[in-house]
């Protein structure tokens, strides 16, 4: 039986809603290496979530009558806070974060969780005699810091949230719910979480079985109509694309890796919007990639590393630049005004303010080169309008 959208929904939520069979519950090309255009530092001038998963849930805040009131969401790429037993950051983590904290500050603050929350669950990925073999995990009391930086959702659909199976990506389920942290990706998972009195309905996919897929566009497009049916606002957590540091750009076609399909970047994120999703966070090349606007909602293709304690990840070059979006939305979806924070993995590994603006600098050459004419404007400051 299908039914119209439920009321409240905006008119664009409603014509994609129809269709829907909301009886159907949801369950808990190429880059080329050495191509890319040259730039120097300076340059710059309630919940479908698995059962227990919190809601945050805030009061709403006075607003002029007449006035659409905006909310505020930050998002960050890659996070790796240490690698247990022997790569991990001095005195426990503690104030892992505090670099940061400031500019992740936002009415809902996100972040992609590259690693488990676990014990060692004798389950890890990589063999004794593996080569090319990366496996990470973090002692599950490190929910906390990311619980004291402000994080609020965390997104497990990557290439390491199955780096110690199941039951390692059950224990990290566990450990954010302790501290309060909600979370998403499992497949058919929506997370909702309210905002300001704004409902926001957040979605993870990767190419792999333990998320929503990537590469079934049309998979991924139903759990995007569904959580539009669900929420005001709708944003997608991706990663996405091949890896490296000679991956910053973006193209249309299919992305391989190893072997493995990471989607197509472009096709993927126009399809979701289409959809109904009105923001798209990327990660996954471990590097910034361009930004661009489509039917006036925002696609971050890669916000790159954001930490990697333990010297897990590599902050060779443009390999640790990173940096925090934020963007403010509309309670229809429609873009109220954006930023882009430059960040840095320092020596070892901890996400750092970067006075030098690096990522800045390279996110808008990119986006330049590679959306001439629906890429995102940067002024000197960060700030995002569209073109």
């Amino acid at each position: 039986m299908y039914a119209a959208a439920p009321s409240g929904i905006r008119p664009r939520r409603a014509a994609l809603a129809l269709g829907v069979l909301l009886t159907a519950l949801l369950a808990a090309g190429c880059a080329q290496p050495g191509d890319d255009p040259v730039w120097q530092p300076g340059a710059a001038g309630g919940s479908t979530s698995a059962p227990g998963a919190p809601t945050p849930t805030r009061t709403p805040a006075a607003t002029p009558e007449g006035e659409a009131k905006s909310v505020s969401l930050s998002a960050t790429g890659d996070i790796i806070m240490g690698n247990a037993p022997n790569r991990l950051p001095p005195g426990g983590g503690k104030g892992f974060f505090d670099s940061v904290k400031d500019a992740l500050a936002a009415d809902l603050v996100m972040g992609n969780l590259e690693e488990p929350l676990t014990v060692d669950t004798g389950t890890g990925k990589c063999g004794a005699n593996s080569t090319r073999c990366f496996q990470f995990r973090a002692p599950p009391e490190y929910a906390a810091h990311l619980r004291d930086a402000g994080f609020e959702l965390l997104n497990q659909a990557n290439n390491h949230g199955y780096d110690y199976g199941p039951k390692g990506y059950q224990n990290t389920q566990r450990a954010l719910e302790k501290y309060d942290l909600a979370h998403t990706g499992a497949p058919d998972q929506i997370t909702v979480v309210e905002v300001e009195g704004v409902k926001v309905a957040v979605a993870g996919f990767s190419s792999y079985v333990w998320s929503n897929s990537l590469v079934d566009i049309d998979a991924a497009s139903a759990v995007v109509k569904k959580a539009a049916t669900m929420a005001d606002l709708v944003v997608v957590q991706v990663h996405m694309g091949g890896e490296g540091a000679d991956k910053t750009r973006v193209r249309p076609g299919t992305e391989m890796f190893l072997g493995e399909n990471r989607g197509d970047p472009v096709k993927f994120s126009h399809a979701m919007i289409d959809a109904g999703a009105d923001l798209i966070v990327g990660h996954g090349p471990h590097v910034l990639r361009g930004m661009e606007f489509y039917q006036g909602r925002l696609i971050a293709y890669s916000l790159g590393n954001f930490a990697g304690g333990g010297n897990s990840l590599s902050n060779n070059g443009r390999l640790g630049w990173g940096g925090v979006l934020k963007v403010s939305l509309k309670p229809d979806g429609s873009f109220a005004g954006g930023s882009f924070t430059s960040t840095y993995m320092n020596s070892i590994g901890k996400p750092t303010m970067d006075p030098d603006d690096r990522g800045l600098g390279l996110v808008r050459q990119l986006t330049r080169t590679d959306f001439p004419k629906t890429g995102a404007r940067f002024d000197d400051q960060g700030r995002i309008t569209e073109g």
